[in-house]
């Protein structure tokens, strides 16, 4: 049997709880890849569950699927994400959210080059180690269930001069 959800609730931030951006840049045969992993650290008012389900309705709502491969968003011009760069700082800006970083050096180098940034939105809350432990963040971005539960996008670097 099919059904159909038609879960209308809206978005709570408090649902959510904190959303943390990791970013990071990767050497590949082409040069730096910047990354970026978002996701929630599950201490939201309903716990680590109704963080997950907080984040696919906040991605659904910003037209991102979960588990379907990598949207190349560099050719969706009027998809309501963006990432905004400028000197020491980015924004990743979704409906209802607007989380801003401090990204890493080399990944503002790679972002410069590329262009873009690679985004991981987790639908799976963070649980361990701390969010700026390298090791982890490449622990939790890399495993399996983190991939198939997040939404994937090559997501175009805009700058305050374009």
């Amino acid at each position: 049997m099919t059904s159909i959800s038609t879960d209308t609730r809206p978005l709570r931030t408090a649902d959510l709880g904190t959303l943390v951006i990791m970013s990071w840049s990767r050497e590949t045969p082409d040069g730096d890849v910047p990354f970026l992993l978002a996701c929630s650290l599950g201490d939201g008012e309903g716990g680590p569950e109704a963080s997950r389900a907080a984040v696919e309705r906040l991605l659904r709502h910003s037209g991102l699927s979960v588990g379907d491969g990598v949207l190349d968003a560099t050719r969706l011009p009027n998809l309501p994400v963006s990432l905004l760069v400028v000197p020491g700082a980015a924004a990743l800006t979704m409906p209802g959210v607007n989380a801003q970083f401090v990204p890493t050096p080399e990944w503002r180098t790679a972002v410069d080059k590329r262009g873009y940034a690679c985004l991981i939105f987790a639908t799976r809350p963070w649980s361990d180690g701390e969010p700026g432990d390298g090791e982890a963040v490449a622990a939790f971005a890399n495993d399996e269930d983190t991939l198939t539960s997040a939404a994937q996008v090559i997501l175009p670097a805009r700058s305050l001069r374009n």
